[in-house]
């Protein structure tokens, strides 16, 4: 395996190899990962994200998987970085963390079979699908705030190539504590299935990302929080929640809110699949205090 990072190396962006606890560029400058500025480790022209795909957010959910992989998007303007800060806007407290291990395509890629996929892979990193649901009750259809916001799609700190993604560990930490542990082998559908899915209608083009789904237990963080996703073999993404400094406008559009919906759905709750079955109001009160 071969792990390169893009860095901003004297200004500029340069695209480094990982050599043990350095980044070496590929005009010799090196710079220690501790020291280094991290930029997402591809610049995609899209963002593709997978709804349920790991079974304990199914069961969670209290639901069952649909028969083929259903998705969303997240717009390029959503890419951050390692150590990058995730913004919360001010006006909005439901922000949720989703670790993912994220497939970075290589070449062009359309209509191709499942056993064919992995040609078309460069290679993988770690991301932390972050869902704003404070517009829930607008967006759960298209879930373009709720997903789409800036910084909420970070990636990295590198891109590895040549990793096996069978039955690899992903866990989430928020201060150091576990919130989500978990295994690939859980995954209904794996990297090459939902590469060669959404190739069959749609154009990947090298440097898109499909977000590959997150186990159970997403749940609420807050400004200060320091959130981790460590994947086996990928290493370690690092991002810190801040309180944005300008408040969501009153002046126009849907206003950020705290119905049933936002809450249940932020808290783990099911209302997206309310027709199979209703969580009791005990396990999802309607407010919480604010950390």
């Amino acid at each position: 395996m071969t792990e390169y990072r893009r860095i901003l190396l004297e200004g500029a962006p340069a695209l480094t190899e990982r050599h043990g606890d350095e980044l070496v560029a590929r005009d010799g400058r090196v710079v220690g990962i501790e020291d280094a500025v991290h930029l997402p480790p591809c610049e995609p022209t899209k963002i593709i994200a997978v709804h349920l795909n790991y079974d304990s957010r199914t069961q969670e959910f209290m639901t069952k998987l649909p028969p083929a992989p259903t998705y969303f998007s997240k717009p390029v303007t959503a890419l951050n970085s390692h150590r990058g800060a995730v913004v919360r806007p001010d006006r909005c407290k439901w922000l949720n963390y989703e670790g993912e291990i994220v497939i970075v395509i290589g070449r062009t890629c359309r209509n191709v079979s499942p056993e064919e996929a992995g040609d078309y892979i460069a290679g993988y990193t770690v991301g932390n699908d972050y869902g704003l649901h404070d517009f829930r009750d607008t967006d759960a259809g298209s879930m373009l705030r709720v997903k789409g916001s800036d910084t909420l799609a970070p990636i990295g700190p590198g891109l590895v190539t040549d990793w096996d993604f069978r039955d690899k560990r992903i866990q989430t930490r928020v201060n150091g504590e576990v919130k989500q542990d978990s295994t690939t082998g859980e995954m209904e559908w794996d990297m090459h299935y939902l590469v060669a899915d959404i190739a069959r209608t749609i154009t990947l083009v090298p440097g898109d990302i499909l977000f590959s789904g997150t186990p159970a237990n997403s749940r609420t963080v807050y400004p200060g929080d320091v959130v981790e996703v460590e994947v086996e073999g990928l290493g370690t993404l690092s991002n810190t929640i801040v309180q944005g400094p300008t408040p969501i406008r009153e002046d126009v559009g849907a206003q950020p809110s705290e119905s049933e919906e936002v809450v249940s759905t932020a808290k783990g709750g099911d209302w997206e699949f309310r027709g199979i079955r209703t969580p009791s109001k005990d396990l999802y009160p309607s407010t919480i205090e604010e950390k």
